[in-house]
């Protein structure tokens, strides 16, 4: 009978680390991001429901009509099987707004973000990659802003621009923009040193087309994980703002809006400001969960 050596099977033995090494090697940076991704439960329940949120949003945008569409008839009728989630003051079905309002949520979430990332990420290139008085302006700007808690930013936007969606899109904009400059501009003087980029800079490469080819890639991963992690900040911001009635118009059914008339029926019909509580609740988690997920998968340093 062959007899078993148990040093061939042996983690330890030098031909078990080679063949771990090499099946390492074998896997590209995001099939291993991806796998430690997987390994995180809540990062993909939460994915999910933000898949899910956003197939609602799409959805909801189609409701629009049967959601400002009142029914006097209906007036603060509770949940039934006609409405799911019962009715407002008007007699308009809170499911439908409540649809409507993910579509107008995220529309406003997904913007300002992206304004903010894209300016703030520019700025913030420039400030690290330069250096001199160009990072001394910007650095002392983004001081300022950030010197500013959030919400009374945007309320100090919206006081100037006036309310409106593309106010508050402009607002939360303008409150997410220094910590993307901030966020950026550190990664930036850690890798514009680096040998590949030294020796990008050697061979004669413009500044633009080393920072296009060489910087930003390594920058990427860092910046999409953090713009995930400020969606679901954006849309609470943006819901505190209709919530105070500074945002969007009170007829217009998006989440914060929908609170702030839903306030004087809370012991009366506590169902018109749960749906729209929960609706905020679950979509900023569901963000933020997912952002935490992503950054520890695209972090090298934590181990799966």
């Amino acid at each position: 009978m062959r007899e078993l050596n148990p040093l061939a099977a042996s983690p330890m033995t030098g031909e078990g680390i080679g063949t771990a090494s090499k099946v390492a090697r074998s896997k590209k940076p995001w099939q291993i991001s991806l796998q430690k991704f997987l390994r995180q439960p809540v990062s993909v329940i939460s994915t999910i429901v933000t898949l899910l949120i956003i197939i609602f949003a799409i959805v909801g945008s189609f409701y629009a009509a049967a959601a400002a569409k009142p029914d006097y008839s209906a007036v603060l009728k509770g949940p039934s099987g006609s409405h799911i989630f019962g009715t407002d003051e008007f007699g308009r079905d809170i499911l439908s707004r409540l649809l409507a309002g993910a579509h107008l949520s995220l529309e406003v979430g997904l913007s300002s973000v992206a304004i903010g990332a894209v300016v703030g990420t520019l700025l913030g290139l420039i400030a690290g990659y330069y250096g001199g008085w160009r990072e001394v302006l910007i650095m002392r700007l983004t001081d300022v802003l950030l010197a500013f808690p959030g919400i009374l930013l945007a309320i100090g936007v919206i006081a100037i621009l006036g309310g409106g969606v593309l106010n508050v899109i402009l607002a939360v904009a303008v409150f997410t923009v220094p910590i993307f400059i901030r966020l950026v501009q550190g990664s930036t003087i850690a890798v514009k040193d680096l040998p590949f980029v030294e020796a990008a800079r050697t061979v004669g490469m413009s500044d633009f087309r080393l920072i296009i080819r060489h910087i930003l890639p390594n920058l990427m991963s860092t910046i999409v994980v953090y713009l995930t992690m400020r969606i679901g900040t954006a849309i609470l911001i943006a819901a505190s703002l209709s919530f105070l009635g500074l945002g969007v118009s009170p007829s217009t059914p998006e989440w914060g809006a929908m609170l702030n008339s839903a306030q004087d029926y809370v012991t009366t019909a506590p169902w018109t400001i749960l749906a729209p509580g929960l609706a905020i609740l679950i979509t900023v988690l569901a963000f933020n969960l997912m952002g935490d997920g992503l950054r520890d998968a695209f972090d090298s340093k934590i181990k799966g």
